[in-house]
């Protein structure tokens, strides 16, 4: 198996800058300000608002997710609290194939490629964690230290 490509910053901002672009066009679609009013207990109006809350939950996680990468990168947090706090949900429910059916095809489209986007960032938070980590948490870094140079 290959090494895990090391989660640099051009690969992040390019992540970034496609999550903000699938988040707007998320945002586009599932605007229900502009769509007629109808029966609120109608099956499609359902499927449609379902969508959308998983569709823009997957959205808010991974962009939550990139931006503790960018915090990293820019030094504002450090490695540990990214390990430690900075991973992403793999459990997200995934969109039910008989309410996908009820929506128009480039919903349907739009929610997949939402769904493949997300399933990218986890597979990289997976292989960016099972790799070890750049350096160690500060703590156990001054641990070692002391116990190298025999200070108690």
């Amino acid at each position: 198996m290959a090494q895990p490509a090391n989660l640099n910053r051009r690969i992040i901002e390019s992540l970034y800058a496609e999550g903000l672009l699938l988040s707007d066009e998320v945002r586009a679609a599932f605007d229900l300000t502009h769509r007629p009013e109808g029966n609120p207990e109608d099956e499609s109006r359902i499927a449609l608002s379902c969508e959308a809350l998983r569709t823009t939950t997957r959205m808010m996680h991974a962009v939550a997710w990139l931006l503790n990468h960018r915090a990293f990168l820019n030094g504002e947090i450090s490695e540990f609290q990214l390990r430690r706090h900075g991973r992403i949900a793999a459990n997200l429910p995934v969109s039910e194939p008989a309410r996908l059916a009820m929506l128009y095809p480039d919903v349907q489209e739009l929610i997949r490629a939402t769904e493949r986007f997300y399933a990218r960032l986890v597979r990289l938070d997976n292989g960016w964690r099972a790799a070890p980590p750049l350096t160690p948490a500060p703590a156990i870094q001054r641990l070692r230290e002391r116990l190298a140079r025999g200070v108690r």
